[in-house]
């Protein structure tokens, strides 16, 4: 039985794999939808980041977006690419290697940046 649900569990990664490289692969597709390339781009930049939004080492927390926030913003793009589309990009993916996103790492970075100075502003500053 556990080794059913961890075979599940792999497949269950490598759609996810496979699908963010299919939605980075759509951000680039002049045949998706302007929306759609938009929702892509931004799912696809952000799952592809080397570092994540919330940090794996948190407790529960580091593993929520990996767990909760990808798979959804996945689920969103794919409804907004005609299924027909869709299939023909992971066709494509599982042929290319699993890409790096630097305009997410920026993004992370930068909203990171962002959030300590908030804090540092409206704790530290004001005393």
């Amino acid at each position: 039985m556990a080794a059913k649900a961890l075979q599940d569990l792999k497949a269950w990664a490598r759609r996810i794999k496979r699908n963010v490289v299919a939605l980075w692969l759509a951000a680039r597709d002049p045949r998706v939808p302007v929306a759609a390339k938009v929702v892509a781009a931004i799912v696809a930049a952000y799952a592809l980041s080397p570092i994540d939004l919330i940090p794996d080492f948190i407790p529960i927390l580091g593993y929520l977006d990996d767990v909760i926030l990808v798979p959804l913003g996945i689920s969103l793009a794919v409804r907004m690419i005609p299924a027909p589309l869709m299939e023909d990009l992971r066709e494509r993916a599982s042929l290319v290697d699993k890409p790096r996103s630097t305009v997410g790492l920026i993004a992370i970075v930068a909203l990171w940046v962002v959030s300590i100075a908030a804090l540092y502003h409206a704790v530290i500053a004001r005393h």
